[in-house]
């Protein structure tokens, strides 16, 4: 591994622990340093991601059942970016993995299921 990749792989752990630091620290329903989703405010609908923040503070507290009520996507989603994140990182060593999932076909059913969500959690307040 190239010294530019391991500088750039402790950069983005460092990140992860800050952001998560302060996501367990400070709770996102009740603090003003958390932004209110945008689209949720000018429309009365929730995005695909509204919830995620609160879910997030929820998941790092252990409370896996209020995290799945704010936003059940983004726990099922977690690992799936994990795995992303693993092939982009050993993508010269894991070709078929990372152009499986880079694959047009990968790409267009991620976008699907997020769409699906997104109707879905607005007809019946999923």
């Amino acid at each position: 591994m190239s010294v530019r990749r391991i500088i750039i792989l402790v950069l983005a752990v460092l990140a992860i622990i800050g952001a998560a630091s302060i996501y367990f620290f400070y709770d996102p329903s009740q603090s003003s340093l958390f932004p209110r989703c945008i689209f949720y405010s000018l429309t009365d609908l929730k995005c695909p991601g509204c919830g995620s923040q609160r879910a997030i503070h929820a998941l790092l507290h252990a409370d896996c059942a209020t995290a799945w009520r704010y936003n059940a996507a983004m726990v099922v989603s977690l690992p799936i970016i994990a795995l992303y994140l693993f092939a982009e990182l050993t993508r010269n060593r894991h070709i078929r993995l990372y152009r499986t999932l880079n694959s047009p076909t990968a790409i267009w059913a991620v976008l699907i299921l997020v769409i699906f969500w997104w109707i879905m959690r607005n007809i019946f307040g999923w």
